[in-house]
């Protein structure tokens, strides 16, 4: 992460959403305002998916490209790192709920199913071979809004508070989030993370429910619903890139 002092205050005119080239491809770039900031931000998106630019108010858009320019090989360098997105096809595996499973293709009606076979567990993918990966993430869905559905009830039984609704998404820059009026959303692809990771992701966003921020009374309620917090943040601090990187396009 870079930071550059704020110098101007005229609002960009462009648009906040658009795309930067960096080491030979083209991606979504967002720029956000924010009345807390004071300097210029830039944070690549969980698998290396998107870029984000946090400015103060007022910046102007000649700024933020000078910004940007400046720390092109930082981007270069920290994408290079990345693993590669991997592609969902028959023969290679996904992880469901920490476990690897092979994914295999059979053209019988049906949507999907696991399995285990000689070497182990299998993601069965029946139907039409274009639509296997869509398949896939309707499945990861499924089964999300089962599993997460519970663990919600859990946490905020435990908590004490009521959540407005659940919502789930396909998100690149968070894992989870809850809004003030009590609306949590969560990535599917979560469902690929081990159950207590899964169980901890949960367990944080409910505590927002109680503490909207992410001090000492949002971490000692965070780790009394998931005495495991701590452990389970830092493996999804290791791995939630390589899972953000798994392709379903």
């Amino acid at each position: 992460m870079f930071s550059l002092l704020r110098k101007s205050p005229t609002r960009p005119a462009a648009p906040l959403e658009r795309t930067h080239e960096v080491a030979g491809r083209s991606l979504p770039l967002r720029i956000v305002e924010n009345d807390r900031a004071r300097r210029l931000t830039l944070r690549i998106d969980a698998g290396g998916q998107g870029l984000r630019v946090t400015v103060p108010p007022g910046m102007r858009m000649a700024e933020i490209d000078r910004f940007l320019d400046r720390h092109q090989g930082w981007l270069e360098a920290r994408l290079a790192k990345l693993p590669d997105r991997p592609m969902l096809r028959p023969g290679v595996k996904i992880p469901i709920r920490g476990v690897p499973h092979l994914i295999v293709h059979e053209l019988s009606r049906g949507t999907v199913e696991t399995a285990i076979g000689d070497d182990g567990p299998l993601l069965i993918v029946h139907g039409d071979r274009r639509f296997l990966t869509r398949r896939i993430a309707d499945y990861l869905k499924r089964e999300a809004k089962r599993d997460i559905g519970a663990l919600v009830d859990k946490h905020t039984a435990n908590a004490g508070r009521r959540a407005k609704s659940i919502r789930f998404k396909d998100t690149t820059s968070r894992w989870g989030s809850c809004s003030s009026a009590g609306n949590l959303s969560f990535s599917w692809r979560i469902m690929m993370a081990p159950p207590a990771v899964i169980d901890y992701l949960v367990a944080h966003e409910v505590a927002h429910l109680r503490e909207m921020n992410h001090g000492p009374k949002f971490w000692k309620l965070c780790r009394e619903l998931c005495p495991d917090t701590d452990r389970c943040r830092a493996w999804l601090k290791r791995n939630g890139s390589a899972l953000q990187a798994i392709g379903f396009g």
